[in-house]
């Protein structure tokens, strides 16, 4: 990972606003000077997660989750640190700068990314090699400029094309393997794992390689699709098969659609519907349903519309319910028999198949069409029945306008009262008491306070603190946090925070930074000095006690001239 100042880093947070980044992915709401809401990293009935817009910081108060922007991607989006900090550099338009010489602090990671990054430029130059490849694409209308934008190339049709280009030594084919683009047999023999095959890179976050799929070339070869195994890169239940090049395409994504095949993505791209992904070989998992309601509102999976086709769809219903908070939609669009989104784009251009979207089911009609299938509604059997296959459904849904409205259509459709005797509904966990300082601070605490809310008031100050030889809890950490903003004049709340974290005193600096001091902010500066004031005042003190102890013990002859002179100054200003 590159070495970022610490300068780089606070000026970047400043230039974030965390409620405009948190609020793009969970739905914020204002309360006083903060904004509040169930907390994304923990299953909850009643809102304990805050942001502060000041303090560009966030916390929850039931799971103890807090921090920065930084930490909030890098928790919520699952994105590591450098990822985090090239997504907010991003949006807000700067360059990041790196130490020289510290590109990366783990070069064997980053050598794994090379190494993927190498072989999809292999297999992209393989293809125009391929006149079978060629032809394949030809039949199928794939341009050479839709190859280009995902990176579409060619495994050769041999076992040791890739290892031998790129496994020149012991450590490039342990890369390889490591990377899942070598397979080994039962007697040990290492072999390319694809072979013969139009491959397709799959790109993470930030548009790295970090895995591929494979599609035969012969109509009855098998298996018809062969994905990269799961390594320490890749992990096909948390990705999605052109996410990247929705996410280049636009700024804000208007709508996400979930289809089944690489082939279908890159298609639905070539005719204008540049808002399409793929799961990768296996079926809609909740990771899958948190990443696609993070980038866009409304989310369609289209399916086939037989047997098999109607089961992964209830999957993946199944996978989204939890997630379906208010402002989110999903729908469900079932092909006709024989049809795939490929063959519609083609025949019906994108306009034919944003028409079939506009008419998609949504998600409601989808949930009690199929649980009433088979019910008959006309007898209290039957709606006892289809009451039983529902409230359990319904109760991992969010709190909210939808979780209600859902409820409402059940009772409409069976007469119950959905969250009657047989369901009852679970009594809110109340929130722990917040923004309530405790009683009879002492006055450190009380200046740790302030500086918390505020670290800017710190710039009020010039060092040297008089106070800073004060006998008195809780004041090397004072000095600590005044120095750390002294270095760092733009740091916020957050920062100043997590520059401790791994310290005991990490815990105790969260808690107090929630704290809703009372007053508007502009008084909190003259509350500040004033406690500084009496700081000194106490230092000051202490020091004539520690002078006058010493003539006690030894007569005035225990003071030198300066220490008398001391005295006489301290008590004089004491007076005054």
């Amino acid at each position: 990972m590159a070495r970022i100042p610490d300068a780089f880093i606070d000026d970047l947070l400043a230039r974030t606003d965390i409620v405009e980044l948190i609020g793009s992915r969970v739905q914020l709401k204002k309360q006083g000077r903060e904004y509040s809401a169930r907390c994304p990293f923990h299953d909850e009935r009643s809102p304990s997660f805050t942001v502060s817009p000041t303090k560009q910081f966030y916390h929850c108060f039931g799971c103890g989750a807090h921090g920065t922007a930084i930490s909030f991607l890098m928790n919520y989006d699952r994105l590591e640190f450098l990822d985090a900090i090239e997504e907010l550099a991003r949006r807000a338009g700067m360059e990041i700068p790196r130490e020289a010489g510290q590109r990366h602090s783990n070069p064997d990671g980053q050598a794994l990314y090379d190494t993927l990054a190498a072989a999809a430029e292999f297999f992209q130059r393989q293809l125009p090699g391929s006149g079978k490849a060629r032809d394949y694409l030809r039949q199928r209308g794939l341009e050479p400029a839709t190859c280009e934008r995902f990176g579409v190339g060619y495994a050769p049709d041999s076992f040791d094309a890739l290892r031998t280009t790129l496994g020149s030594d012991e450590r490039r084919m342990k890369l390889l393997e490591r990377a899942g683009l070598l397979s080994r047999s039962e007697s040990g023999r290492v072999y390319d794992k694809f072979r013969d095959r139009l491959l397709f890179p799959i790109h993470d976050r930030r548009g790295r390689p970090i895995a591929f799929g494979g599609r035969v070339l012969e109509k009855d070869a098998a298996p018809k699709y062969l994905n990269s195994p799961e390594t320490e890169l890749f992990h096909k239940g948390r990705e999605l098969y052109g996410l990247w090049q929705v996410r280049q395409a636009h700024s804000t994504i208007p709508r996400l659609v979930v289809v089944e095949g690489y082939m279908d993505v890159v298609m639905l791209f070539q005719h204008g519907v540049d808002t399409a992904v793929a799961t990768l070989g296996t079926a809609t998992t909740g990771e899958h349903a948190e990443l696609l309601f993070r980038n866009a509102p409304d989310v369609y999976f289209c399916f086939d519309g037989d047997r098999a086709g109607r089961s992964a769809a209830w999957k993946a219903l199944e996978s989204v319910l939890p997630r379906m908070r208010d402002g989110r939609q999903a729908l469900f669009l079932f092909l006709p028999e024989g049809e795939d989104p490929d063959s519609i784009v083609r025949s019906e251009g994108a306009a034919g198949f944003n028409e079939r979207l506009r008419s998609a089911t949504p998600l409601s009609d989808f949930l009690f069409d199929t649980l009433s299938a088979e019910v008959d509604l006309g007898t209290l059997e039957g709606r006892g029945r289809l009451a039983g296959r529902a409230r359990p459904l319904l109760a991992q849904i969010p709190d909210g306008a939808f979780a209600d409205l859902m409820r409402q259509r059940l009772d409409g459709l069976t007469g119950l009262d959905s969250a009657g005797p047989a369901q009852p509904r679970p009594t809110p966990r109340q929130a722990p008491a917040r923004g309530t300082p405790a009683p009879r601070r002492s006055l450190v605490r009380s200046v740790i306070v302030l500086l918390l809310q505020q670290p800017s008031l710190a710039l009020e100050l010039e060092p040297p603190f008089r106070f800073a030889s004060l006998h008195q809890p809780g004041i090397d950490l004072l000095v600590d946090l005044l120095g750390l903003v002294y270095e760092r004049p733009d740091i916020r709340t957050g920062a100043l925070i997590e520059h401790f974290a791994g310290q005991e005193i990490h815990a105790s600096l969260q808690s107090l930074a929630t704290i809703d001091l009372p007053g508007e902010p502009a008084s909190w500066r003259t509350e500040f000095l004033d406690a500084i004031a009496r700081l000194d005042h106490m230092t000051s003190q202490q020091r004539v006690d520690e002078l006058q102890a010493a003539i006690r013990a030894g007569g005035m002859s225990a003071l030198d001239a300066a220490q008398k002179e001391e005295l006489r100054e301290l008590q004089g200003r004491l007076q005054r």
